[in-house]
């Protein structure tokens, strides 16, 4: 049978899929570069935007339209709204967050241990989600209860892996050539807080002495979960210089009123102590515009705390009323033209001083990993990936050389990152 797969949104869900398309491929069926002639499709979806729930239904109607008879949406968006998936063109079947983990034994009639018998080393999935890099997920769920998100409620309370499970899960993914692994989950900095109080840098630590990890990367954690004393793992180089640090305000109001456990002060200076260990590390962040309640003045002092944070980069997400979420309650409910505006000012603030931070590479050597490749005749190859400190990078080769790393010297500033030439 051939199975496609696709999903939306975060980190997270990327690992999930991937695990989905090896326990398929365990059980001997094939993973369908495209929907169009697949006998299956699953769709992870997402919710923590309306946007994002809209983009969930699209890709599961446009899967349908491509002719895909059998459709299993699951996901974050698909817990919380079942019966309206359930509604949706060819979808035979609704799988929550709570039951993903037995998605495909279920859907085959298999046991959930036969995945256990025969785990077969990590190839990426093809077509647009060919991706060099492996998404590991070491936890799952978050038990903050910030006022804007509807997370919270899509995937329950903060669980973590047991490390061994998770270097089970790098091993599989480096017997397939993975040459970089990224540690994800909901609330990624909470691992190990279930499990006899541990810390994820005993993750960390353990990942860097039981495996031959060549390049190993956190993705979003929360600020309060980190002290100074976090970034002394950084002494390893395998550990990519990147760190991203969600920060949603720079206005100590609002970030009450979000239920945040952080206030600008306290971020100023564990970005200072990150710093201080790794000078060159990229510090990219999130940020919410428009949020109840914000005023101008909150929103400017938003804007001054961005632009002295001279972050290597980020999102903007417009405020988005999710319902179920304390937020959606509140007073000064911001008018969408003014969250609209607020965005646009802070992605510009955020992308003067992201392209302030490339600039401080032109001249230099890093070490690329090369994530794409498209042939450009006579010319060669044009090469995409990205360095340790998450730039991205573009360069021509000879050869196709996707899953590489290789010494580039970084000559130009490009609209988003940097062009190279290969030493």
């Amino acid at each position: 049978m051939k199975i496609y797969l696709d999903t939306i949104g975060c980190r997270l869900n990327q690992s999930e899929i991937e695990t989905i398309a090896r326990q398929f491929r365990a059980a001997g069926h094939e993973i369908a570069e495209t929907p169009e002639g697949a006998d299956m499709a699953v769709v992870n979806t997402c919710a923590v935007t309306t946007e994002a729930a809209s983009d969930s239904r699209s890709k599961i109607r446009n899967i349908a339209r491509a002719g895909v008879a059998q459709i299993i949406p699951t996901g974050c968006w698909t817990t919380l709204q079942p019966k309206e998936a359930a509604q949706l063109p060819n979808v035979v079947r609704v799988v929550t967050n709570e039951q993903k983990e037995n998605l495909v034994a279920q859907t085959l009639g298999l046991q959930p241990a036969t995945f256990d018998l025969e785990p077969l080393s990590r190839i990426p999935l093809p077509g647009l989600h060919r991706r060099t890099r492996a998404f590991i997920k070491v936890q799952n769920g978050c038990d903050n209860h910030c006022t804007f998100c509807i997370t919270t409620v899509a995937r329950g309370a903060s669980r973590s892996r047991p490390v061994a499970d998770v270097i089970s899960d790098i091993q599989f993914a480096l017997q397939g050539g993975t040459k970089e692994i990224v540690l994800t989950g909901v609330h990624l900095g909470s691992w190990g807080y279930d499990l006899s109080n541990r810390h994820l840098r005993d993750l960390v630590k353990a990942i860097l002495r039981e495996t031959d990890v060549r390049r190993l990367r956190l993705s979003s954690i929360e600020p309060w979960d980190l002290d100074a004393d976090f970034f002394a793992l950084w002494q390893d180089k395998r550990l990519m210089p990147h760190l991203h640090l969600p920060l949603q305000s720079g206005c100590e109001s609002t970030l009450r009123r979000m239920a945040r456990k952080t206030t600008p002060a306290s971020f100023r200076e564990l970005v200072a102590a990150a710093r201080s260990v790794m000078p060159d590390a990229a510090i990219t962040t999130d940020l919410i515009a428009g949020f109840p309640g914000e005023t101008e003045e909150e929103f400017a002092g938003t804007l001054d705390f961005v632009k002295e944070m001279n972050f290597a980069g980020g999102h903007v997400f417009s405020y988005s009323p999710r319902p179920g979420t304390g937020a959606a309650k509140l007073k000064g409910q911001v008018r969408p033209e003014v969250r609209k505006k607020r965005n646009h000012i802070l992605h510009d603030a955020l992308e003067e001083s992201a392209q302030v931070y490339r600039g401080q590479f032109v001249g230099r050597k890093m070490s690329v990993l090369w994530e794409s490749t498209s042939e450009l005749g006579e010319w060669g190859w044009q090469m995409e990936g990205w360095t340790g400190n998450y730039l991205r990078v573009s360069a021509n080769a000879a050869s196709p050389r996707w899953n590489m790393l290789d010494e580039v010297k970084l000559t130009a500033l490009t609209m988003g990152g940097l062009s190279g030439e290969l030493i």
